[in-house]
């Protein structure tokens, strides 16, 4: 469905363009000069279109006996109709209507994301049939065991026996199936490999930049893409239990929680309005009870009700806060909502993904190898189509190295490549397999006895430090190693140290990666508290015990496996460049140039809205006890009273704006009050 489409398709959405169009129209016609009932008809019209919804609400909630601000603003569209202010009415019907509309369509497009999440599970998987003559598989297999030789073999005849392969829907599968994976396909349950190696890139669920290497004995998970090798895995989990789905279920009912949030001026509407309706009843009621007239009761009851309308008090949190998100968007930042808005002020700690939020998401040579060696290493890894493979060989096209042809081109899942280059074996490819392939193997040349045990070490000092280490053999003998990691944003450093300075809380990262890898980027950055190896659900566990510590958390990550932090949160913000679609619809606001320093700048930026606002909603209701004072007390004209009402909305309209010049920005970017 086109954009259009899919806005159209929300009932709110249309009814607030036509609400809007129908206010512009009458605007102008009003301007052109045109007969009164003409643009007074467009206006009315903008009523019922822009209102009905609101008026609605605002009738059902009064018959479960609470009052809110709908009607009461609807009540006050109607008042200002009457007494010839119909412009005033319409432009309150369209504000509440877009904001109306605003809210429904992110519920909307948060809520087919989620459902959209579920079609990264495959829709069919292949299952191997039981052989009915040999038990079943032993049930007892978890993530850590591995195959006894007994169950190897049990395994290997009954697959060779049976050798029929039945494919089903993954709904259908069960607990105990056997299913074959075969290469570039998505993985159909949450499953534990019981014969075959590959590498599968699981960042939807774990964050990690790279592949992981399957074996027998470890777990894969639903939705995941296996790579280049075939394996056969035993179902341990219902696809309705699978991590996958539990993640869409925390998204669903954290977005949920999320959607009572409202801005502060709607936690006071139930007592104001009820307040203002029972002020303008008894200035109606009371003096009629002791022989007043009706035309003077009537007039000064409904001057009462235009003056307490809260149209000022609206403009007053309004304005600024959409300025804010309108200046914000022009500097890269999409705020979804001026509740978001509001809510950036009160952030007192922001915690961090790893992997594509503080890092580029991409692995890179980080060690200066010699030509020769990124040469050999190049030439064999340029036919594969692994992360590290294009880390290496785009090393090599930077630095200008010529990277001959290789024949004989071998890839082992698990293991590395193997390729002839200029005559010689080259091997590139897992420290820990090569290694300990040349060690045990009984053609070792003597010389490079001592060259394997330096190389040995020089790989756990650098898989220490948090980065991959990949070795490269010529003619079986080492010849040396590459570093490669994923590389930190050149802002993240200073984006550390700039939050923690607006929030009085150091950052904390929160991350699927491995702890060596998550450590090193910490201390790099400036953070010091990290939780390595989280699956998506423990990140959102994470966020929750902040909250119990009473932190307002806001969460920055990218992936699927960010979703349910992020509805969790506070806050979310996604980042825009590589930022999964779940991610970017269940986040609340999103970095779309994938700059970190924006970050720090939008949350003072909110800061000064939100000192707007209480300035605005000071002006505001100065404005509004003074008018309704005099009323009550003395003899307001009409006139007068209108004049005051409209008076205090330019002024804190025109107070908001201030927040549109660019300058604005560059004072919440240097971090100025």
């Amino acid at each position: 469905m086109s954009p259009t489409r899919r806005l159209l398709a929300v009932t709110e959405i249309r009814w607030a363009a036509t609400a809007t169009a129908l206010f512009a129209a009458g605007g102008v016609t009003q301007l052109a000069g045109a007969p009164s009932p003409v643009w007074w008809a467009l206006y009315l019209a903008c009523y019922a279109a822009g209102g009905w919804e609101p008026a609605r609400a605002g009738l059902r909630a009064l018959r479960d006996r609470t009052l809110d601000v709908d009607l009461l603003m609807i009540v006050a569209a109607i008042g200002a109709a009457s007494i010839g202010q119909v412009f005033d009415g319409a432009l309150l019907i369209v504000i509440f209507a877009t904001s109306g509309a605003l809210e429904a369509f992110a519920t909307a497009r948060t809520a087919d994301s989620v459902r959209a999440l579920l079609d990264v599970t495959p829709e069919r998987a292949t299952r191997l049939t039981p052989d009915a003559a040999r038990p079943a598989f032993p049930g007892r297999l978890t993530p850590a065991d591995r195959l006894t030789p007994a169950d190897r073999l049990d395994l290997a005849d009954r697959l060779s026996r049976a050798g029929s392969e039945t494919e089903v829907d993954t709904a259908e599968l069960q607990v105990g199936d056997l299913i074959r994976i075969r290469p570039g396909e998505r993985i159909g349950a949450d499953a534990i490999v019981v014969e075959g190696a590959s590498d599968v890139d699981q960042a939807t669920i774990t964050g990690e930049p790279l592949p992981a290497a399957k074996t027998e004995g470890d777990e894969v998970f639903a939705g995941t893409l296996n790579g280049t090798g075939t394996l056969v895995a035993r179902v341990h989990r219902a696809p309705a239990d699978s991590v996958l789905a539990r993640i869409v279920l925390q998204v669903e009912q954290a977005s949920a929680s999320k959607a009572k949030t409202q801005l502060f001026i709607e936690k006071v509407e139930q007592r104001y309005s009820a307040g203002v309706v029972l002020a303008t009843l008894a200035l109606f009621t009371i003096p009629l009870a002791f022989g007043a007239d009706l035309q003077p009761t009537l007039l000064r009851a409904m001057t009462f009700m235009i003056v307490a309308s809260p149209c000022a008090v609206v403009l007053a949190t309004m304005p600024p806060l959409l300025s804010a998100i309108a200046l914000a968007g022009r500097h890269g930042v999409l705020i979804k909502s001026a509740v978001v808005m509001e809510k950036l002020a009160e952030t007192t700690i922001v915690a961090f993904d790893k992997t594509g939020t503080l890092t580029e998401g991409t692995p890179r040579l980080l060690s200066s190898p010699t030509p020769s060696l990124l040469r050999w290493a190049a030439a064999a890894e340029q036919a594969s189509e692994h992360p590290i493979a294009k880390a290496i060989v785009t090393a090599a096209r930077e630095r200008v190295i010529p990277v001959p042809a290789a024949t004989a081109f071998r890839s082992t899942p698990g293991r590395g490549v193997e390729a002839t280059v200029d005559g010689h074996v080259v091997q590139v490819g897992s420290p820990q397999v090569l290694t300990a392939e040349l060690a045990l193997s009984g053609h070792v040349p003597a010389a490079a006895e001592g060259v394997t045990g330096r190389t040995l070490a020089l790989v756990e000092e650098v898989q220490a430090s948090g980065q991959t280490a990949v070795v490269v053999l010529v003619d079986g003998v080492p010849a040396g190693i590459l570093a490669l990691a994923d590389r930190i944003r050149p802002a993240a450093t200073n984006t550390v140290t700039e939050l923690t300075t607006l929030t009085g809380t150091r950052p904390v990262l929160l991350t699927g990666d491995n702890p060596g890898a998550a450590a090193h980027l910490a201390d790099e950055a400036g953070i010091t508290e990290v939780h390595a190896a989280l699956l998506p659900s423990e990140k959102a566990d994470h966020v929750r015990a902040l909250q119990s510590d009473g932190h307002r958390v806001l969460l920055v990550g990218d992936g699927v496996n960010d979703a349910p932090a992020l509805a969790t949160a506070d806050l979310g913000v996604a980042m825009g460049t590589h930022g999964s679609d779940l991610a970017l619809q269940t986040a609340d606001a999103v970095l779309v140039r994938d700059d970190l320093t924006a970050l720090p700048a939008v949350i003072a930026l909110s800061r000064r809205a939100h000192r707007l606002v209480i300035a605005n909603l000071t002006i505001a209701g100065t404005f509004i006890i003074t008018l309704a004072t005099w009323d009550l007390l003395g003899h307001l004209p009409l006139p007068l009273g209108v004049a005051g009402h409209e008076g205090s909305t330019i002024i804190v309209t025109l107070n908001g704006l201030r927040l549109l010049s660019n300058r604005a920005w560059h004072r919440a970017a240097s971090k100025q009050p």
